[in-house]
């Protein structure tokens, strides 16, 4: 990856991190607007991070539920 790539996946791997603290799903809704205010490219690939790593979230989450309901069906056969 390059600098801009780096810079805004840091960024959005912390502000992820900051919104789960804050019990504030859409926190980086926020820092996209600081962001657009300086660099629009900062902006669009810092949400490009985000929605990538909201996606990976979702995939790890469906997964594991369906580990889950596995178990339990394999328990009760």
């Amino acid at each position: 990856m390059g600098v801009l790539d780096d810079l805004a996946d840091e960024l959005a791997r912390d502000a992820l991190d900051a919104g789960d603290r804050m019990g504030q799903n859409e926190y980086y809704r926020e820092v996209a607007k600081v962001l657009s205010e300086s660099s629009a490219t900062l902006e669009e690939t810092f949400l490009t991070s985000i929605r990538i790593r909201l996606a990976e979230r979702r995939g790890r989450a469906f997964l594991t539920e369906s580990l889950s309901d596995f178990a339990k069906g394999a328990r009760k056969a």
